[in-house]
């Protein structure tokens, strides 16, 4: 007969638990950003949307230009090329851009611009340019690169009023990365709230509460958001413009969260723990808040991250449109506006520069919104 210890020591290795013991004692967000890690094209998108939002976070250290700074010598003029190699075959270790020369087409007489080799303006760091308020704190006038005076570089061209592509876009994305982040914010309360009311308590107050936002989804998008921006007073600050499209939008969105959220509550107001709750005689916002959030909480953030896109590509087609941010404040919409005809397109067509980054950001938060709903699946492995 085998000893007792050696029975023992059989049985311990036979059931000993796996080394990577943080899989057993994890939190459920621990378990979602373990699944996240794993998936590629939601990582990359991450990065990608990080560099989006640092970017606009110091926008107006980042561009070279400040928002209506302008020049009559380059309107519409196209992007400048960074070069390393001179016309005589030099090469240099610091990049430099040509000078811009204007002249007409021999054949059609278009303003045409032409590189002038002979004139170098070395690319520079940390230069000091307009003046602006860094994080709108501090006075400074150091950008983060640019030219020596009297040059100018355009990395993405110009507009039809000589005003740097670059510099409009990058501080473009303060309004078009924000707005949505604030509407979908104010949507996410308002439908969490509102739905989880008439998911819960049910009744009269469920009914009431879907006709309404069965009313409000039978309005077309574009009219309703036509009818509510024709109701904001005409040249109101921009401050005040950016308040109330962010309501716009945070008035139409929620309706779709509230959907959600109502259904949910209803699938787990009569499991079992909700009712030993309500035995025990925990108040209802207890319940909702300790009990039934809890469960399904990572959806609403995957929810959340998928309605991103929407409200991107809302404030972008109002302002597009002329309903929204007007001059002189920018969005990727607004820069967009001088896309409208097809001549700019044709014979411009660096002013489309804006549309990509709008494709890019839409593209990036719905693989991001994609990793997050494999990463919250609770049968996926």
């Amino acid at each position: 007969m085998k000893p007792i210890t050696s029975i023992g020591n059989q049985i311990s290795t036979r059931f000993k638990r796996p080394k990577n013991n943080d899989v057993y004692y994890s939190s459920q967000w621990r378990l979602i950003y373990r699944r996240l890690k794993k998936h590629k094209l939601a990582r990359v998108s991450l990065i990608i949307l990080g560099l989006f939002y640092l970017a606009a976070i110091f926008a107006q250290f980042i561009a070279p230009y400040g928002l209506q700074s302008y020049d009559s010598k380059y309107v519409n003029a196209p992007p400048t090329k960074l070069s390393f190699k001179d016309a005589e075959g030099h090469f240099h270790m610091r990049p430099f851009v040509n000078e811009l020369k204007s002249g007409r087409d021999p054949v059609t007489l278009r303003k045409m611009f032409v590189q002038d080799e002979s004139v170098r303006h070395p690319l520079r760091f940390l230069v000091k340019g307009e003046s602006y308020k860094f994080l709108g704190l501090v006075p400074t006038k150091t950008h983060l690169f640019g030219v020596d005076e009297p040059g100018r570089i355009f990395l993405f061209g110009t507009d039809g009023m000589g005003r740097d592509l670059l510099s409009r876009v990058v501080l473009g994305s303060q309004i078009s990365l924000s707005i949505p982040l604030i509407g979908v914010f104010i949507s996410f309360v308002l439908g969490l709230f509102i739905g989880g009311i008439s998911g819960y308590f049910g009744g009269w107050i469920d009914s009431v509460i879907q006709r309404f936002i069965e009313i409000i989804r039978s309005f077309p998008t574009l009219p309703l958001w036509m009818a509510l921006s024709a109701a904001i007073p005409a040249r109101v600050p921009v401050v005040t413009m950016y308040l109330y499209i962010v309501i716009i939008f945070a008035f139409i969105g929620w309706t779709d969260l509230a959907r959600v959220a109502r259904g949910k509550f209803i699938s787990l107001k009569n499991e079992e723990y909700v009712l030993a709750a309500k035995i025990a005689g925990v108040s209802d916002a207890k319940i909702i808040i300790k009990h039934l959030l809890p469960g399904f909480i990572s959806y609403l953030v995957v929810a959340t991250t998928l309605a991103i896109p929407g409200m991107i590509l809302g404030e972008t087609a109002m302002s597009f449109l002329g309903l929204g941010i007007r001059s002189p404040a920018t969005s990727w919409g607004v820069l967009l506006q001088e896309a409208q005809q097809i001549e700019n397109i044709a014979l411009y067509p660096w002013k489309l520069i804006p549309l990509g980054f709008v494709i890019v950001t839409v593209l990036t938060f719905n693989f991001l919104g994609d990793g997050l709903r494999d990463a919250a699946d609770p049968y996926k492995k």
